[in-house]
């Protein structure tokens, strides 16, 4: 109730006036969150602090290296917090200390309810999904890995169990039919930006009434992605497997073998047709096409990498490839 109470007092601050300078903690690390931090700070908002991961060891190297929102905050001069832990006592008195009205998160890790029932006004989640549906680390994978024709962006207030939070905004976009997860994140991070933008305008005004999740039917989850998630089983049908191609391009790719060397595929079309090739079979006139069996059809690659070797398109690695050569 006293949460409320502070809530409903800040919004008619904010009607009065008086929140002009609304202060906004951000959490997130990859590249789709800095776009929504982008579009806040090209939108006038006061961000009094941004939390990120640590810095970790990456490439050949293992130099450190700052997450993307990392490298964003300091180039506008933005204050950063990495915590190791979100529950350290330093980090969550450091927080306190920013004295944020409004936390944003986007693509980040979970929180302890000591940090998202922190600020008057809540914690707004920006998700790649229009929720229930989706709920989870890969909404965006799944999705196209799942062959949905459209997705969308919620914003929501977090709460206690993951993605569950009332929803305060929603937009949908469509999937193209041979759009990989990669574009459509492109894309998304965008449109998702744009929406918190027009979420936080929203709720500074008083024009949102908070919504809770119903669905009639069993929600589509979304959950971390594993090594089998990636691999390919040549029974399927062809437009099963060209989707999870598709939902796993770029990063983390669908896998396969040839001549027993892991195959990394990135891009492909899937073709329909009756055919007497074992499931797997690999077809090619050795010069402008590579296609493997499937239940139903061919599933034709464009853009592979062979273990060892760089990613190339089919024309450039048949070049060099023959049949048990490997």
């Amino acid at each position: 109730m006293q949460g409320a109470i502070c809530l409903a007092v800040h919004l008619q601050q904010m009607k009065n006036g008086t929140m002009a300078d609304l202060r906004i903690v951000f959490m997130g690390t990859p590249d789709f969150a800095v776009a929504s931090l982008d579009a806040l700070v090209n939108a006038g908002y006061r961000i009094v602090g941004v939390v990120t991961a640590p810095d970790k060891p990456a490439g050949r190297g293992m130099k450190l290296t700052e997450s993307a929102v990392k490298k964003y905050a300091v180039e506008k001069n933005l204050p950063v917090l990495q915590p190791e832990k979100l529950r350290d006592p330093a980090f969550i008195e450091a927080l306190r200390n920013l004295k944020a009205d409004l936390q944003v998160v986007v693509a980040f890790r979970m929180l302890p309810e000591m940090v998202w029932n922190m600020p008057p006004m809540g914690t707004i989640n920006v998700h790649g999904s229009l929720l229930p549906d989706y709920r989870g680390a890969a909404p965006i994978n799944w999705a196209v890995i799942n062959g949905e024709k459209t997705t969308g962006v919620t914003t929501f207030k977090l709460k206690h169990e993951i993605d569950t939070g009332d929803i305060l905004l929603q937009e949908r976009m469509d999937i193209g039919e041979n759009e990989t997860a990669t574009e459509v994140h492109d894309r998304m991070k965008i449109i998702g930006a744009n929406l918190l933008v027009k979420t936080i305008r929203e709720l500074e005004a008083g024009n949102i009434t908070e919504q809770p999740q119903q669905q009639k039917t069993e929600p589509k989850h979304a959950p971390k992605l594993f090594t089998k998630d990636c691999e390919i089983d040549w029974n399927r049908p062809v437009q099963a497997i060209h989707n999870q191609v598709r939902g796993l391009a770029v990063f983390p790719g669908a896998l396969t073998k040839l001549d027993g060397k892991i195959l990394k595929i990135y891009s492909s079309l899937p073709e329909i047709k009756s055919h007497g090739d074992a499931p797997g079979t690999v077809v090619t006139d050795g010069k402008s096409f590579l296609k493997f069996a499937c239940a139903d059809g061919y599933l034709l690659v464009n853009d592979l990498q062979l273990e060892g070797k760089k990613r190339m398109q089919t024309t450039d690695f048949l070049r060099g490839y023959r049949p048990g050569s490997l």
